[in-house]
């Protein structure tokens, strides 16, 4: 970790022999100097930069064939197969499957990250003219270079950029590097851009999340992920202390104990708009000072707020066409 502190400048010039223009004497205004400029070098001490809190993340991912969406077509999943801070490997957090929504990794400003992804796909080695067979990793919301864009050459103008069989490119595993810079905070989507066409396969489930907190964010007992998809809600839960990743999949149970401080972390996909609403609970609407109990959310929109657990509810989309397919699921609070 580097600590900097800005230079501090004291330009004070005296003229005369013993006294300014204003008749003050020297003597005390090169005390005072000294003093400011004492507590100018105490307080940068105490303010970091961006790099004060940096942390190096080395994360491998895998894609996968996963269970059947009814209609006889496999879909496709993430699995965090490794996951080091400094060294330290927290990869116990994750499910030990490959799971829908994929894995949400969180990360905090100030940090760098590389990534890399390999290909569990049955064929996935295999060119095949004109169809990628590549699975990638497509980050919003950090920074990163356009060879870490995880999308196919005809895009990005350099490579196909996954891993497995692309149109022009072929790797076993590729790796993505991000900055997660000052001012990246917030709750982002990752999803394949590659697999079979340059949009990839983000439908048959290749998508997850990153949180990027803040320096110093406040703490929540649990974190609720949910993706707001065209007939269903797709997610998971974090407990805040272990960093517990469970209840995936589609319109999950959400557990929480009374009177705990948890967020939810909205991110809708696909093509619909939506309402959502927590039965029974209000919250402020981010960037404001209003209280609201629903809020319309579309296509690749985030939304993100806290409640206090009070009472047992249900999360749903008031939409019409989504609340008759059934978008909701429980909100459990024991």
């Amino acid at each position: 970790m580097l600590f900097q502190s800005a230079p501090a400048k004291c330009d004070t010039r005296l003229k005369g022999n013993s006294k300014t223009t204003s008749g003050i004497s020297q003597k005390p205004l090169i005390k005072l100097a000294i003093a400011a400029l004492a507590l100018t070098l105490s307080l940068s001490a105490l303010v970091p930069t961006s790099e004060s809190f940096a942390a190096e993340h080395i994360i491998q991912l895998t894609a996968e064939e996963t269970q059947d969406d009814g209609f006889g077509n496999k879909l496709l999943a993430y699995k965090m197969l490794s996951h080091r801070v400094d060294g330290l490997d927290i990869t116990s957090r994750y499910s030990t499957e490959a799971t829908i929504p994929g894995p949400t990794i969180e990360l905090t400003e100030g940090d760098k990250v590389k990534i890399s992804i390999e290909n569990a796909i049955p064929g996935n080695n295999i060119p095949v003219p004109g169809i990628s067979k590549q699975v990638s990793i497509h980050v919003h919301g950090v920074h990163y270079d356009i060879l870490s864009d995880g999308t196919l050459k005809v895009i990005n103008k350099n490579f196909d950029e996954g891993a497995g069989a692309g149109l022009e490119e072929t790797y076993v595993i590729y790796e993505y590097q991000w900055n997660v810079a000052l001012g990246t905070a917030g709750t982002w989507p990752y999803h394949d851009h590659n697999f079979e066409t340059h949009n990839g396969a983000e439908h048959k489930g290749l998508f997850g999340a990153i949180i990027v907190n803040p320096v110093g964010v406040s703490s929540y007992d649990k974190e609720y992920v949910l993706y707001l998809g065209d007939d269903a809600f797709w997610g998971m839960e974090i407990n805040g202390v272990s960093k517990i990743q469970s209840n995936h999949g589609v319109n999950p149970t959400l557990v929480a104990t009374r009177n705990s401080n948890v967020r939810f972390h909205l991110i809708a996909l696909g093509t619909d708009i939506h309402t959502f609403e927590l039965k029974g609970y209000k919250w402020i609407d981010p960037g404001t000072t209003h209280r609201i109990n629903q809020v319309a959310i579309g296509p690749l929109e985030k939304h993100v707020f806290s409640v206090i657990a009070k009472n047992s509810t249900r999360y749903r989309d008031n939409n019409l066409s989504n609340k008759l397919l059934g978008m909701e699921g429980k909100f459990l609070v024991q």
